[in-house]
């Protein structure tokens, strides 16, 4: 609907629910917006302003103006109508929340709307950020469109030449302590944009601002603490484009999800809600899961530039330990690496076309390298913020790249659904709670577990007696003759030994392949618990143990006989 009066020195235009009046001789814009109110539209004035208002020199207009930077595609446009919209309605002491795919672009919307909104209100942005290295990307960011900025860094301690810039990029812990000692005050400042805002650290910086809007931008609109929502610090959520959508548009790449089931029982929970690193460690530093590691890596990314992440620096070394003496060019990356070391390793990384880089969580945010091919969590994670950053390193397009693989070992995809299914973000951000306790627990996931033997171990075992075993129908067959539900147990173990003794020239032979086939016994004694209805935990790792204990017993006695 266009307002139903017309003048004869300028025109309406409509941008995202708003029409700005555009003068032919000034820089002048009145800014009104339509609200449905019971089906009546009301015109409500919002701002006028003015280059001459702005007392912003007239040479940084201009530049401002002039500089263009990228072009912005469509959905970028889009975001950044509908925010300026928001806080030209609601101009003070309102948080508003943004949410928009990793990979989205979501430096260049909040920059390029730093700029519409120093040159529309003459007000000043502050950007804050959780990384060193988005420090200088946003700046860079900036300065390419023509912004006048200033990283607040700890050589910054105080902004004498505040009145030359417009737009501050801050870290978080820096600016705190600056203001807390009060060396930093911001003149004229209006808006404050927070960077991957689903971080808790930057609640303590909210204090500071009341009388701003404050922007957060995420590509996950969950609090890395349940227990601080972001809803309580955030009026309204403002859901971008979806993963999705920006896959079939071509602004993606797809991934191509494959996952090896693993048992996670051995994993910790700790106070921070995710997998502790001390049991993620023990977990994935042995050596079964580290061949399944690199089973996954030769059957599926063989050849292609790959990125690994660990939940442990041990981990981590381990991997690159076991793929450098298989003869792959690999190395390690972790944060007590020097800023030499990293831009040294990450160099080799970029220019080494088959390179494996195995790191821990440093290269989830602040990490772009289009080049990546294999993106594999070798880590279980209960953070759908830490799943979407993992996946979405490798999810850069190129000319000659519209897909990437992911191997994932922690049974994540289960946990949380495909990367580029659809989430109902408005509901997570309105009910986190509700959110995680939707989700699958581990025990769950792994009821639907089936084994494969993996085709290494089943060469062991060929020419020899079969080597899968059906625990359900063997049950049946033993009640259907009256039997004890165990003799389904002695069926399988008589089934293990005829194959073992097959492959095995010794008793040590026989010991090493009862360990190469723990994964077929779990998921042997798992079918016969849920046969007999008796599925607790303890039940399970006793009736485990035993069973590779029996096992082990039996061989020994057989090859001794011989």
């Amino acid at each position: 609907m266009q307002p139903a009066w017309t003048a004869t020195d300028g025109r309406w235009i409509l941008t995202n629910q708003t029409w700005v009046w555009k003068k032919f001789l000034d820089f002048s814009n009145r800014h009104f917006q339509w609200d449905n109110l019971g089906g009546i539209f009301a015109l409500s004035h919002l701002k006028m302003t003015s280059q001459e208002a702005l007392q912003i020199d007239p040479k940084i207009v201009n530049r401002m103006r002039d500089k263009k930077g990228k072009e912005l595609y469509g959905y970028q446009v889009q975001a950044i109508d509908t925010i300026l919209s928001r806080i030209q309605r609601f101009p003070e002491g309102y948080n508003l929340l943004y949410q928009l795919p990793t990979g989205g672009g979501k430096t260049v919307i909040f920059s390029e709307l730093a700029k519409r909104y120093i040159l529309d209100t003459g007000k000043r942005v502050l950007i804050l950020t959780h990384r060193i290295e988005l420090l200088g990307q946003t700046s860079a960011m900036l300065t390419e469109i023509g912004v006048p900025n200033k990283i607040i860094n700890s050589k910054v301690k105080e902004l004498d030449d505040s009145g030359d810039h417009w737009c501050f990029v801050a870290m978080v812990e820096t600016l705190n302590n600056r203001l807390n000692d009060e060396r930093i005050g911001f003149e004229d400042l209006g808006l404050v944009v927070v960077d991957e805002a689903h971080y808790n650290s930057f609640r303590k910086l909210f204090k500071h601002f009341s009388k701003q809007v404050l922007l957060g931008v995420t590509a996950t609109p969950l609090s890395s603490n349940i227990k601080l929502p972001l809803h309580d610090n955030y009026a309204e959520l403002i859901v971008g484009e979806s993963i999705g959508n920006l896959v079939e548009d071509g602004f993606l790449a797809r991934a191509k999800t494959y996952s090896y089931d693993v048992n996670l029982r051995a994993l910790k929970v700790g106070i921070n809600g995710d997998y502790t690193v001390s049991s993620s460690e023990r977990l994935y530093g042995n050596f079964l899961m580290q061949e399944k590691l690199l089973y996954a890596y030769e059957e599926k990314a063989k050849g292609t530039k790959t990125l690994i992440f660990n939940n442990g620096i041990n981990t981590s070394k381990q991997v690159q330990a076991m793929f450098e003496e298989e003869g792959y060019p690999c190395m390690h990356l972790d944060n007590t690496h020097s800023e030499k070391e990293r831009q040294d390793i990450l160099e080799w990384f970029h220019v080494t076309p088959d390179a494996v880089l195995s790191s821990v969580s440093i290269l989830t945010t602040g990490f772009d390298e289009p080049t990546v091919e294999t993106i594999i969590l070798n880590r279980a994670t209960k953070s759908l913020t830490l799943y979407h950053q993992m996946i979405g390193r490798g999810s850069r397009v190129l000319k000659n790249k519209k897909e990437f693989t992911v191997i994932d070992l922690g049974n994540n995809a289960r946990r949380f659904g495909l990367w580029d299914a659809h989430i109902n973000w408005h509901d997570i951000f309105k009910s986190p709670q509700s959110y995680i306790d939707g989700l699958y627990s581990d025990e769950e996931i792994e009821e639907e577990f089936v084994y494969q033997m993996p085709e290494e171990l089943a060469e062991k075992f060929k020419g020899g007696p079969i080597t899968t075993f059906d625990m359900a129908e063997a049950y049946v067959e033993v009640t259907r003759q009256a039997l004890r539900p165990k003799e389904a147990i002695k069926r399988s173990l008589d089934q293990h030994m005829a194959m073992i003794q097959h492959a095995s020239e010794d008793y040590w032979d026989a010991a090493e392949l009862v360990d190469l086939l723990a994964d077929d016994i779990k998921f042997r004694v798992k079918q016969y618990a849920k046969c007999i209805a008796k599925a607790t935990t303890n039940y399970k790792n006793w009736l485990e143990e035993e069973y590779t204990r029996n096992l082990k017993t039996a061989l020994r006695h057989a090859f001794n006989d011989n």
